[in-house]
């Protein structure tokens, strides 16, 4: 028997949220337990009805769904979230990705695809043994659960971890200006070593770019931005 699932939508337009409804309870085991048009009544239901699932758009009349990810997982909120938006950019795909989203749908999609979300996210909650006898995770395992393949971990080398490597891109595209390793590693609680390596790496990749800053003595220090962003030249005093 599948485990009932209580889905929450976030979709300011309602002929798709109501399309998004009809689609759901095809399933008869999917509840569809409330509806929200804006940031504020999300997050009002969310804690008002804590549904299994959250359904959440990017493009709402008083926000943006990814900042309203954002506040609730630094509020602690662990509800598994599905990104369902026109929001096709690489950049809003890697921020919810960052935050947390379990899964991200470009419209338009199929009924196919969004009964594939709810799968996966039972899968995610199947009833797990007690506590004291839940089984160990080894790497593997654990990185079937991440979503990490056999390719992707090799594709960084070693002492670079992909989720900590986002964590620091998204610290550099946020600054948009050029700034030190010491400042990164401060926004996303690293070293200046570590932040250092990790930033080194994106250079190496082409996701970001190195400045040298000249000063009145001693080494040029290396300031970083992301790629494309428009930073600030280098100045020599």
């Amino acid at each position: 028997m599948s485990a009932r699932v209580r889905v929450l939508l976030v979709e300011d337009d309602l002929r798709v949220a109501r399309v998004n409804r009809d689609l759901l309870e095809r399933d008869p085991d999917v509840h569809v337990v409330g509806s929200a048009a804006t940031c504020a009544q999300g997050d009002a239901l969310a804690q008002a009805l804590a549904p299994d699932l959250i359904l959440l758009d990017v493009h709402l009349p008083d926000g943006s769904g990814l900042g309203l990810l954002r506040h609730w997982r630094t509020q602690g909120r662990t509800t598994d979230v599905a990104l369902i938006t026109a929001a096709d950019d690489e950049f809003s795909v890697r921020t919810a990705l960052a935050h947390g989203a379990f899964d991200y749908l470009i419209k338009p999609f199929t009924g196919a695809r969004l009964a594939e979300l709810v799968a996966r996210h039972r899968a995610r909650h199947t009833p797990a043994t007690t506590p004291a006898s839940a089984p160990r995770l080894d790497q593997a395992s654990l990185d079937r659960l991440l979503g990490i393949t056999a390719s992707t971990a090799e594709a960084l080398p070693r002492g670079i971890d992909p989720h900590t490597l986002e964590r620091v891109y998204l610290a550099l595209h946020d600054l948009a200006r050029p700034t030190s390793a010491e400042e990164i590693g401060d926004r996303v609680a690293l070293s200046r070593v570590t932040a250092w390596r990790y930033l080194e790496h994106l250079v190496r990749v082409g996701r970001a770019q190195l400045d040298h800053q000249y000063g009145l003595a001693g080494r040029p220090a290396k300031l970083y931005r992301a790629s494309g962003e428009q930073g600030a030249a280098p100045t020599e005093i």
